[in-house]
């Protein structure tokens, strides 16, 4: 079953780490956000292959967008 990844809060996507396709394990970061100059980093909840990046380098995420999809 798929595993959807969301924004917890409104940042700007700092950084993307990881790509459609990577197989990641539980814990790899992601994608790292940024809100109030804080750096956060967006984690793999388990272990799978990335199936979708659902954000860009520059974007603005508001509380619940979608991030990633794991399977």
């Amino acid at each position: 079953m798929a595993e959807e990844i969301r924004a917890e809060m409104v940042a700007n996507v700092w950084k993307v780490v990881a790509t459609a396709g990577d197989t990641v394990a539980e814990g790899d970061t992601l994608v790292i956000l940024e809100s109030m100059k804080m750096e956060i980093p967006v984690v793999a909840e388990s272990d799978g292959v990335l199936q979708q990046l659902a954000v860009h380098e520059g974007d603005v995420v508001q509380d619940g967008d979608l991030i990633a999809v794991i399977a």
